[in-house]
């Protein structure tokens, strides 16, 4: 199956219109595994499904108006692409409930005959974005470890393995990338 999926993305890149159809029957669990790791890290009543979530993804990465994203080395870097891909739809709808025409800061109010409660908007996810995009500026290989694990769900061995790293290295990577964004998302850098 890897040297199908490779050489579909080789077609793809080629021009190939019926490419694109023949990769998602491929790659399509493994895919729909990725959305799942991360949904289960968002918070309760988000209203994206994995099945959504996978489809967006896949069409901003082989559909007709995808980003312009070509060139995948092998199976793993077009699955870093989808991970990639799927942190940015995630971005994108955390910042869209932010914004003021959708109410800004406004809290969604959960009823519930129980009890009421508030659901607050998560500013962490912006947080952790914009610390990720400084370390991706600082050191692009240790952010791509780590949107690899918590944005695409992967553990450390498979995510070293799509970057090619050793596992050692990764080890080294992820410990770094851990203390540094911890650092800039308490204030201290």
């Amino acid at each position: 199956m890897p040297a199908n999926v490779t050489q579909i993305l080789s077609a793809i890149d080629s021009g190939d219109p019926q490419a694109a159809a023949e990769l998602l029957p491929l790659v399509y669990e493994e895919l729909r595994k990725l959305a799942d790791a991360r949904l289960a890290q968002e918070r309760n009543g988000h209203t994206l499904q994995a099945t959504a979530l996978v489809h967006e993804a896949y069409l901003r990465l082989v559909g007709p108006d995808h980003n312009g994203e070509k060139g995948w080395d092998s199976r793993g870097h077009f699955f870093a692409a989808a991970a990639e891909a799927m942190r940015r739809i995630l971005i994108d709808r955390a910042r869209a409930r932010g914004a003021a025409k959708r109410g800004g800061s406004a809290r969604r109010l959960t009823l519930d005959p129980a009890m009421l409660s508030l659901d607050a908007i998560p500013s962490e996810v912006a947080e952790l974005d914009e610390a990720l995009t400084r370390f991706e500026a600082e050191d692009p290989q240790k952010a791509a470890l780590v949107k690899l694990r918590f944005y695409g769900g992967l553990t450390l061995k498979q995510a070293a393995a799509s970057l090619g790293l050793p596992a050692t290295t990764a080890d080294r990577h992820w410990a770094y990338a851990r203390a540094w964004l911890f650092q800039a998302l308490s204030g201290q850098d």
